[in-house]
């Protein structure tokens, strides 16, 4: 439409959304916040969510922006985007804490998230929260991708669980290493023993294929008292924290309530039969240690703040050969930690376990005849100090 000479024009109108994504896809006028993850066992920051923000706009939800950028083509632009905003603040990343992404499963083989890891080089300490913002009918595609984040060192998690049958089926597919209960099924959940038992139920499963459940979305001390009392082992939530700059704690009230509440009584644990073992940080290093001591079976590999990459095998070091291992948290009952082994293939079935701390670092080697052992002792009544 035009107008007469010399008139007045209308006035500008906001800027439209090609010229805003335009403009953060190139990470202007966008942030991160970090919302603290929580161990219930010891009520202390484990790791942090990283959540878009986007301060320099008059829109601030970022759910607006995201459903923008796939209406225009740019969702994989504003992805990548955010995660490098958040991964400025990763080499301040306490060394005992984890660092969770959110990224749209349907958007890993684009080439602007892939450069996104490429540049980050090793990514010990983060963890791929897989968040469908469009159905995922099967993660095969995917594989490729998901095999590469996890050989840098990147764990799986999965959102949303419970939320749906796609949910549950994408957690047999995909095996992660979190899994995140869905809000609908923390709400209220102090008050409602179906939901108590579907979270006692994802629990088993999840100790079955070697993962750590999350609770999120904990907003009432009660709903924090109830996952406390079914042993869910991470939590995360308004109740104990908002989503603020980094690196930010809890509050006292609520790391004392934690501290003060009574363990989930576990007959044995991993901890009970815990044992050294022989590690490199290098295959040339593990290959060295293999000639001084032609008696070593195994060197377990060491990355990034002590965390375990592989078991290297005495001939495998010199092929580059590895095995990822199977791990399992000093604190993990015996009984859960042998259900997991049991669901190895079975030429690893019963290899030893690789045990960490809570930061995920090395602290030895469970071997099976070990765990066998214990927990017969304990059933038939032997056990000498563990706790009912």
């Amino acid at each position: 439409m035009t107008h007469a000479a010399g008139g007045p024009g209308p006035e500008p109108g906001p800027p439209g959304w090609d010229s805003l994504l335009a403009s953060a896809c190139r990470g202007e006028g966008l942030a991160a916040a970090y919302q603290p993850i929580v161990d219930t066992a010891r009520g202390a920051v484990v790791g942090y969510e990283a959540l878009a923000r986007f301060p320099g706009y008059a829109e601030k939800n970022p759910e607006a922006w995201f459903a923008a950028a796939r209406e225009h083509g740019k969702a994989a632009e504003l992805e990548s985007a955010a995660l490098r905003t958040a991964l400025k603040a990763r080499a301040a990343l306490p060394a005992n804490c984890f660092l969770t992404l959110n990224v749209s499963p349907e958007l890993l083989t684009s080439e602007d998230i892939r450069r996104v890891w490429r540049d980050e080089g090793a990514l010990g300490g983060l963890i791929v929260e897989l968040t469908e913002q469009t159905p995922i009918e099967s993660y095969v595609e995917l594989e490729p991708d998901l095999n590469q984040l996890r050989a840098a060192g990147a764990l799986i998690a999965v959102d949303d669980a419970g939320a749906g049958y796609a949910g549950l089926r994408h957690l047999l597919d995909l095996r992660p290493s979190m899994i995140k209960i869905d809000r609908a099924l923390i709400q209220d959940v102090d008050r409602d023993e179906a939901k108590r038992a579907l979270i006692g139920m994802l629990g088993a499963f999840a100790s079955r294929v070697d993962a750590w459940i999350l609770a999120e979305g904990v907003e009432r001390a009660e709903e924090l008292d109830a996952l406390v009392s079914l042993g869910v082992p991470l939590v995360q939530g308004y109740y104990l924290a908002r989503p603020a700059p980094p690196w930010a704690g809890i509050e006292l009230e609520v790391a004392h309530r934690l501290a003060s509440a009574r363990p989930v009584a576990h007959k044995r644990v991993v901890r009970d039969v815990v044992e050294p073992a022989a590690t490199a940080t290098s295959v040339t290093q593990a290959a060295e240690a293999f000639a001084a001591n032609p008696a070593l079976d195994a060197v377990v590999l060491l990355g990034e703040h002590l965390r375990p990459v592989a078991v290297l095998g005495a001939g495998a070091s010199a092929l580059g050969v590895v095995s990822p291992g199977m791990r399992v948290n000093l604190d993990t009952p015996l009984s859960q930690a042998l259900a997991r082994s049991m669901t190895r293939p079975p030429n690893q079935r019963f290899d030893p376990l690789l045990v960490t701390d809570n930061a995920g670092r090395f602290a030895g080697v469970a071997r099976m005849e070990r765990m066998v052992i214990a927990v017969a002792g304990t059933a038939d009544g032997t056990d000498d100090g563990a706790t009912d």
